[in-house]
């Protein structure tokens, strides 16, 4: 009982948010983004879905904006040339952050199970095989990444990684 009142306050909270968020011209933040985007925007119609995808997120999210943010410490002090050049251009944060997700990786896989039989790279994928996407392999694909076992906070292409599972 106490535990659907909690649940119910978080869901008006958050529909309340959506609504505003939803009047205004599109932003850059989690909600924004799902409530302007076509393939979400109706999310708010069934509740529990559309708080479960929230609670998920945030909770998920933990551990890879606390991984991320350590390993960019760890990588920005193994190599002191980056952290000199983010000294010196700040405005390079941006590309950083997409740089040290793509280099650490916060998460390095996930597996799915295919809902229908499909072809992919000559390889036979039957409906209900299951398939593991290794994130961390991605991010080091050397026919997308040049010289990709290296990190450079000014990457062309950093926030090409695959680390959410898109990019590219």
């Amino acid at each position: 009982e106490e535990r659907d009142k909690v649940l119910q306050e978080c869901l008006n909270y958050f529909a309340k948010l959506w609504v505003e968020r939803k009047s205004q011209p599109r932003k850059f933040d989690f909600i924004s983004l799902l409530a302007h985007d076509p393939e979400t925007s109706d999310m708010i119609e069934n509740p529990m879905e559309f708080l479960g995808n929230l609670i998920l997120l945030i909770v998920g999210g933990n551990d890879t904006t606390r991984n991320s943010i350590s390993g960019g410490v760890l990588q920005l002090n193994k190599f002191p040339d980056e952290w000199e050049k983010l000294k010196s251009k700040p405005e390079l944060i941006p590309n950083m952050v997409s740089e040290i997700i793509r280099y650490q990786t916060p998460l390095g896989h996930m597996r799915r199970t295919a809902l229908e039989d499909v072809e992919f790279q000559g390889k036979q994928i039957k409906k209900g095989d299951r398939v593991v996407m290794w994130y961390i392999s991605g991010n080091r694909d050397e026919e997308v990444i040049e010289d990709p076992d290296s990190f450079k906070i000014d990457r062309n292409n950093a926030r090409r990684h695959v680390s959410f599972g898109f990019g590219i």
